[in-house]
């Protein structure tokens, strides 16, 4: 039996994701447990098999393995949403162009801020008086 597969690795504020696609029956399976029972908000799940339709594949054909950890369920669907548009560029670079342009290989930069001395949060003066 062929144990091919294609790994890519994505990460998102505290989150990191290791996605690995081989060619299967269509199971996808997130730390374990099956995707809809992991990430149960409605929209997470569709966004992340997007990457599938763009690179006009069917996730039928594949399986999917992530282990995912740290950060909270936004920045965990990010990751594992990179991960799998490098995975599928790894086993095609055809599609590169068009997961490209729908901003699946961008990986988004923003983290949280540090806490400033003097100041209750980031940006968060305390309130100011007079006397």
């Amino acid at each position: 039996m062929d144990n091919q597969y294609y790994e890519g690795i994505g990460r998102r504020k505290e989150s990191s994701a290791r996605v690995r696609l081989m060619a299967g029956t269509g199971t996808f399976t997130v730390n374990g447990k099956e995707i809809m029972e992991y990430f149960p908000r409605s929209g997470d799940v569709p966004d992340i098999i997007k990457a599938f339709q763009i690179a006009s594949q069917s996730e039928d054909n594949y399986d999917v393995t992530v282990l995912v950890n740290g950060g909270g369920v936004s920045g965990q669907r990010d990751a594992v949403k990179l991960g799998l548009a490098r995975a599928l560029l790894k086993m095609d670079e055809d599609l590169r162009p068009a997961l490209r342009q729908s901003g699946y290989l961008t990986r988004d930069p923003r983290v949280k801020e540090r806490k400033k001395p003097g100041l209750k949060r980031a940006r968060k003066a305390p309130t100011y008086t007079k006397r």
